[in-house]
């Protein structure tokens, strides 16, 4: 039996009847708190290169996924081996450069730009209409990686608002750790004045967004 096999069997039995009453209690929604812990905790383990504590919480990581798993098994709706069955195909699919018949050498930029129209042609094939731009965004990103992801979506859709903030408004020449260390003073003034910064970002985010909605046609 593989380790991974094991682990979901130690699971189900935590689960089943007389097993452990936390772990019977546990719901999706119950649990998230715990994914999100546990991300931050892969994440600190990553930046410190600390390898044996990175193997540790990628465990508990692991376990979160399994947890999931389990619940929606008893529910009916899908098991472990459906995931990674499903992740599996996913991966396949979206490499032909790798997998397929054809396959050959292509740059990250190329692969990027594959990856996206098997994507569109993968809900075209569904049935589904191409979404706005600003759809489908993470609905839960920490406000800072929320607004990444909203800057990305702009050079992606060549949105002339980005032209703002380009380096007429911003030092180019700023470097990684100058960008890191004026990041950590905005939070300090905003501890001192007693602003959530999460939140006001999140807020900034979110009005640029709804300009750019209104003000832009989303490209196809």
């Amino acid at each position: 039996m593989s380790a991974l096999e094991e682990l979901r069997k130690t699971v189900a039995r935590l689960r089943a009847p007389g097993g452990c009453p936390w772990d019977r209690e546990q719901t999706h929604k119950t649990l998230l708190p715990c994914l999100i812990e546990e991300c931050s905790e892969v994440i600190e383990a990553v930046d410190e290169e600390d390898f044996p504590l990175l193997e540790e919480e990628l465990g508990d990581l692991l376990l979160s996924v399994v947890m999931h798993a389990e619940i929606a098994e008893e529910e009916n709706r899908f098991d472990l081996e459906d995931v990674a069955r499903g992740v599996n195909e996913k991966l396949i699919r979206r490499h032909p450069h790798v997998f397929g018949p054809n396959a050959g050498n292509m740059s990250t930029e190329e692969v990027l730009h594959q990856w996206e129209k098997i994507k569109r042609d993968e809900k075209k094939d569904k049935g589904i209409e191409e979404e706005p731009l600003f759809k489908n965004l993470p609905p839960r990103l920490p406000a800072l990686y929320h607004a990444l992801a909203v800057a990305k979506r702009f050079r992606k859709g060549n949105l002339p608002a980005v032209e703002s903030y380009n380096s007429e408004s911003i030092d180019a020449s700023i470097s990684e750790l100058d960008t890191a260390k004026a990041l950590f003073d905005l939070c300090a003034l905003c501890d001192q004045n007693g602003w959530d910064p999460e939140a006001l970002l999140r807020q900034q985010t979110d009005q640029i967004r709804k300009e750019a909605e209104v003000n832009n046609e989303s490209p196809t």
